[in-house]
């Protein structure tokens, strides 16, 4: 994880930049820069930023920065530099997905979450990678190529938001945009060492105007957009930034992100061994991590949540069977060699409905 460095602006936090670049310490094109250059430097050798976007970003500082000096109302994010997902719609630029036929994609309008990014004053530096279709547990398709851990070529850096992870670890942007239907979010996370957020169902709202059908109703039930960055403070102005509404998606509710204050100590479960097989340095990881917040003043209790199995059964016969009659068909015609591969792994290991 990047370390803030104080002459160097792309490590320093998301919190820290829009509160310099709002009082006039540094400014967003000072910020942006730092990211594109930074961008330049190391994305060559890790390929999670696909299409960086240099004059645009450039251009969208300079009004951030000219609305500061007018004494305008600023955004939470106003003048920070983030990245973008390729697998939501972003006015201008192509949805690829990941899938080379979708490479003439072009957006007219702006998703949801990129909207709202954009009302907070977020600067939009560039678009990550992502697999073929979001849809395989490594960052690698036929259109982008691999995308690679900013920790080493040895390890993944997970999927499908390996892009975002490794963007955001590496210091190319201080938020990354990412979406999770099934771990997306959270796995790219820990493979690159930074923190992920997964909200609620109905938090954020979520649309592609470039879609020509709805979703299956697993993915309207369970995927949802989310943030990844280097730090929870910076997940929770993400948050912020991205909760607010849009009227076209009708699951978004108006639920405050603040609630009563909590007492204390705030109680922590942890789960060491929550299928009951798990490998001894998975669980001496968590219970080290459990130690460590019992330090810091938490009350933790270690614990197996209920019926889990049972759980990951019932996900994986609904999302497959879901992926057998409306993604098969697509990926099959449209995929590339790992996808295609991928889907027919998917398929085997759950029973037809």
């Amino acid at each position: 994880m990047v370390m803030r460095r104080e002459n160097e602006l792309w490590s320093w936090s998301a919190v820290d930049l829009a509160r310099a670049i709002a009082t006039r310490a540094i400014s967003s094109r000072e910020a942006v820069q730092s990211s594109l250059d930074r961008i330049a430097k190391v994305n060559p050798a890790l390929n999670a930023v696909v299409e960086v976007l240099t004059d645009e970003a450039l251009a969208e500082a300079d009004a951030a920065d000219a609305a500061v000096r007018s004494g305008a109302e600023l955004g939470v994010l106003h003048g920070v530099p983030v990245t973008i997902k390729v697998n939501v719609d972003q006015r201008g630029h192509a949805t690829t997905n990941g899938v080379a036929a979708f490479r003439d994609v072009i957006a007219a309008e702006d998703s949801p979450v990129v909207a709202n990014f954009r009302k907070a004053g977020a600067v939009i530096v560039g678009r990550t990678n992502t697999p073929a279709f979001s849809h395989r547990w490594f960052t690698n398709n036929d259109l982008h190529g691999a995308t690679y851990n900013p920790w080493s070529r040895r390890l993944t850096p997970g999927g499908s938001r390996g892009g975002a992870a490794s963007a955001v670890a590496s210091g190319m942007g201080a938020i990354a945009h990412g979406n999770d239907f099934g771990g997306s979010i959270r796995y790219p996370a820990y493979a690159c060492g930074v923190a992920g957020l997964r909200p609620t169902p109905g938090r954020i709202p979520s649309f592609n105007p470039s879609a020509t059908s709805d979703r299956p109703i697993t993915a309207q039930m369970m995927s949802v957009q989310g943030p990844l960055a280097r730090s929870v403070a910076d997940l929770g102005v993400a948050l912020a930034a991205m909760a607010q509404p849009d009227p076209r998606d009708g699951t978004w509710l108006p639920v405050p992100l603040q609630g009563a204050q909590l007492e204390r100590p705030i109680g922590v479960a942890i789960a060491p061994a929550p299928f009951g097989d798990e490998a001894p340095e998975v669980s001496a990881a968590v219970r080290a991590a459990g130690r460590w917040l019992a330090e810091a003043g938490f009350a933790v209790e270690e614990t197996t949540p209920p019926r889990l199995a049972e759980a990951a059964d019932l996900w994986h016969r609904l999302v497959i069977n879901e992926e057998r009659r409306v993604l098969a068909p697509l990926i099959r015609k449209f995929g590339d060699a790992r996808s295609r591969y991928n889907l027919d792994c998917h398929i085997a290991y759950a029973p037809e409905l």
